[in-house]
């Protein structure tokens, strides 16, 4: 079996059976932008963690009296 290695030249046979052109011209890159982490509740502070359990609290119990009336 033979190893296959991607290098500078390739002028060589696949041996995988495949037949692909290797695009490593300087003009085929694509840039790619930066990731970005979505929203993480682990990631806010205490504080901001009770005040959206606070919120959920106030508009579950908001609920609870408009449901009675």
């Amino acid at each position: 079996m033979q190893d296959h290695h991607h290098s500078a030249s390739h002028d060589h046979g696949h041996a995988h059976g495949y037949s692909h052109a290797h695009g490593h011209a300087a003009a085929a890159q694509i840039l790619a932008r930066p990731a970005v982490p979505g929203f993480s509740l682990l990631r806010l502070s205490a504080g901001q963690r009770l005040a959206g359990a606070g919120l959920i609290v106030l508009a579950l119990w908001g609920a609870v009296f408009w449901a009675l009336q």
